[in-house]
């Protein structure tokens, strides 16, 4: 894999340090008669882990009713959910260095 920043072209291996640096934990929520899904990102993968299973905690419980998210990589972007609408969650990594990911699950684009 080659990254072009400032100073050139570089190669880097998938195992690089430097790629797992930049990664970031992306949460995303499919909710209820909506195509596009709501996503919060966070830096670290112990916090995405928290907020996927506060997420399904309320998932699996019905409380509590409204749940504040906030995005830790988009400042001031904050979301009010009614946990009722929220039909599944997905936690996955998403690797700025390596130009984004390919989302996770089905896609009909080759």
């Amino acid at each position: 894999m080659r990254i072009f920043g400032p100073t050139g072209c570089r190669s880097l291996r998938e195992d690089d340090p430097s790629l797992l640096s930049n990664a970031v934990y992306v949460i995303e929520l499919a909710l209820r008669m909506s195509p596009v899904p709501v996503s919060v990102q966070r830096k670290e993968h112990s916090d995405a882990e928290a907020l996927y299973q506060q997420i399904r905690q309320a998932l699996e419980n019905g409380q509590p009713r409204l749940m504040d998210l906030t995005c830790e990589k988009v400042k001031g972007k904050k979301v009010t959910l009614l946990v009722s609408e929220v039909l599944a969650v997905q936690l996955y990594e998403k690797a700025a260095a390596a130009g984004g990911s390919k989302r996770p699950g089905f896609s009909f684009d080759s």
